[in-house]
């Protein structure tokens, strides 16, 4: 595990000295702590639906270094610390979307799947239809963090994850992006790599 940055920690203590956050469950708090200092959006507290045996299970699954899938490469882009799968910018994403009629974020996806396959953790930051995609696609995801931003499906696809009874990290309205998903991907990659260390 690397020092934490002062700022960081400033980031921190100024976050949970305006909200008292330790009633939640230690998976569920370590998301929303993370997501609120990386959008300075209290907001998130009571929008996020986290299910801490979900979260538990891609805690699990990066520790044995599953694989992980970002929709698009602003997500991908954002994580430093574990290898992400990203087919946005694949030349066959862009055929298949041609041919198939789909959108460049589904293609993105379908193409991931093939490569990954089952117990996968896939990040959603941006297109709805890669969560649409996800759910056509019964990916057996170990988890899906589907937090993707807009006016246009967004609410919708991630009401439909949470019917889907998919093992996932959500949020209600709107709102949600890029820097989102790494945030909560970024908390139970922290737990994992803690875990990892404590039992060597």
């Amino acid at each position: 595990m690397t020092e934490v940055h002062p700022i960081e920690a400033e980031s921190y203590r100024i976050l949970r000295s305006r909200i008292d956050l330790s009633a939640l469950p230690p998976l569920t708090r370590a998301v929303t702590e993370r997501i609120i200092h990386a959008t300075a959006d209290f907001d998130y507290v009571t929008d996020l639906v986290c299910d801490e045996m979900a979260l538990a299970a891609g805690v699990e699954a990066l520790r044995r270094d599953a694989a992980v899938i970002a929709d698009v490469a602003m997500v991908a882009s954002g994580i430093t610390g574990y290898p992400v799968i990203c087919k946005i910018g694949d030349s066959l994403s862009a055929r298949l979307a041609r041919t198939a009629n789909i959108t460049l974020s589904a293609a993105a996806v379908r193409l991931a799947h093939g490569e990954a396959g089952p117990g996968a953790v896939w990040l959603v930051g941006c297109a709805p239809t890669a969560l649409a995609e996800i759910m056509t696609r019964e990916v057996e995801p170990a988890l899906v963090i589907g937090v993707p931003v807009g006016f246009v499906g967004a609410a919708d696809a991630k009401d439909s994850l949470r019917a889907s009874g998919l093992p996932a990290l959500s949020n209600i309205s709107e709102k949600g992006g890029s820097a989102v998903a790494v945030a909560a991907f970024n908390a139970p990659l922290r737990v994992a790599r803690k875990q990892q260390k404590d039992s060597s």
